[in-house]
């Protein structure tokens, strides 16, 4: 009787399997080759008495705010990302419309698009959360300017930002997401709330994060110009099927947070994280090496050269360690770095800290712990004095390079050096 219950629940159960996988919905197909097209790293912001000011408004209401970016690859549907990241707080989106972006200030050529999240026009996203919208088809060109306007019907603190944007970024009174024009209230140069824009791109597209600091973010090069070291790059890899991906935050140190989280903490986010990453260049150190004892952290101790090595290593095994080849930038020259008339920072170079920079870049090239080496140094000393950046190539502040600097560093790049083709 035994047997005879327990063949009877057997069937039973085999009968439930059965129809339950009968009724179940087809598996879906895999949906199409999702590649970054662009990217801004998402901060925090900060207390008003650092000596950088956040010159953001403290929240939104019943505002749309429109911001152009730069897709570095093409495709034939997007979508974007948004980030709630150090929200405590829901955020309310009340619509969302892509573009391509005008000529002209706050403008859009062609049609507005309005987006979807899981087929709803407007979203909540979770605090600490990030959000996709759905696919819209949308045909892409390589290196072609969108236009993305978010509409926040609800008063919205200014908590995930990302605060160097180099692109004005338009707000407006009212719902005006789908407006064709736009005219501004107000203007700012920060990202917010936008963390990427998504192109489904074709087979085999991949991409090349450039993770570093102000450098790497470009601040000092020409605002709404596009001209970053990583955008230069981009335009020369563009129809190659490789996105480069910004994931520079000005500010930002390898071992401490301040104006972002620290690289350890952040290379998942930023770059093990993205989708079809293939590789990654590490520009990131000067400011562990000037911040102690200046301005910004004016009791902080020096940083020690093994301390900073270390944490180069834990990147290079984390990179490796999920097939994603990393290269090492040497760091630039900073003699006499933001000593302008008006500068709010002190102490930032000293002799001491150039040697520690001296030591790190010789590690950099010498010790072969990177797949490549990108000797950025070499290429924009100055002959004359190698403590400095050649006058051509300095923005003025002696730290930052100008557009013609950042395009020599992007000229010099070799490409399959980069990629591992030889």
């Amino acid at each position: 009787m035994n047997t005879l219950l327990k063949l009877r629940a057997l069937k039973s159960v085999l009968f439930a399997a059965l129809l339950s996988a009968a009724l179940a919905p087809p598996a879906q197909a895999a949906d199409g080759n999702w590649i970054p097209g662009w990217t801004a790293s998402p901060q925090p912001i900060w207390a008003g008495d650092f000596a950088l000011p956040l010159g953001l408004p403290a929240s939104l209401q019943d505002q749309t705010v429109r911001q152009v970016v730069r897709a570095g690859v093409g495709g034939l549907r997007v979508r974007i990302v948004l980030s709630n990241e150090y929200g405590t707080q829901p955020l309310r989106i009340g619509a969302a419309h892509i573009a391509a972006a005008g000529d002209a200030a706050g403008s859009t050529r062609g049609p507005s698009l309005a987006l979807t999240f899981g087929g709803q026009a407007t979203a909540t996203v979770p605090a600490g959360a990030p959000l996709v919208s759905d696919p819209v088809d949308f045909t892409v060109a390589p290196l072609q300017r969108l236009a993305v306007s978010l509409y926040f019907p609800q008063t919205t603190a200014l908590t995930t930002i990302h605060w160097d944007g180099l692109q004005p970024a338009q707000i407006v009174s009212g719902n005006v997401a789908g407006a064709a024009t736009v005219k501004a209230d107000s203007v700012v140069n920060s990202r917010l709330f936008l963390s990427a824009v998504l192109v489904e791109a074709a087979p085999g597209t991949r991409s090349v994060v450039a993770f570093g600091d102000s450098i790497t973010d470009g601040a000092a090069s020409t605002p709404g110009s596009d001209s970053r070291w990583p955008d230069f790059l981009a335009r020369r890899l563009a129809g190659q099927k490789v996105a480069v991906l910004n994931a520079g935050i000005s500010g930002g140190r390898v071992l401490k947070n301040h104006m972002g989280p620290n690289a350890l903490a952040r290379f998942e986010r930023d770059v093990l994280g993205q989708p079809g990453v293939a590789g990654v260049v590490l520009l990131m150190g000067i400011n562990d090496i000037s911040w102690p004892g200046s301005t910004f952290e004016p009791t902080e101790p020096a940083t020690q050269a093994e301390a900073l090595i270390a944490g180069y290593r834990q990147l290079i095994t984390r990179a490796r360690s999920r097939g994603v080849r990393i290269a090492g930038a040497t760091l630039t020259p900073f003699e006499g770095a933001l000593t302008m008339p008006g500068s709010p920072v002190a102490n930032y170079y000293s002799p001491e800290k150039d040697a520690l920079r001296q030591r790190i870049n010789a590690w950099i090239r010498g010790s072969g712990e990177f797949d490549a080496v990108l000797d950025f140094d070499a290429v924009v000393r100055d002959p004359k004095n190698p403590l400095r950046i050649l006058p051509a190539y300095d923005s003025g502040d002696h730290l930052h390079l100008g557009d013609a600097g950042n395009k020599a560093v992007a000229d010099s790049v070799d490409l399959k050096l980069l990629l591992g083709e030889r």
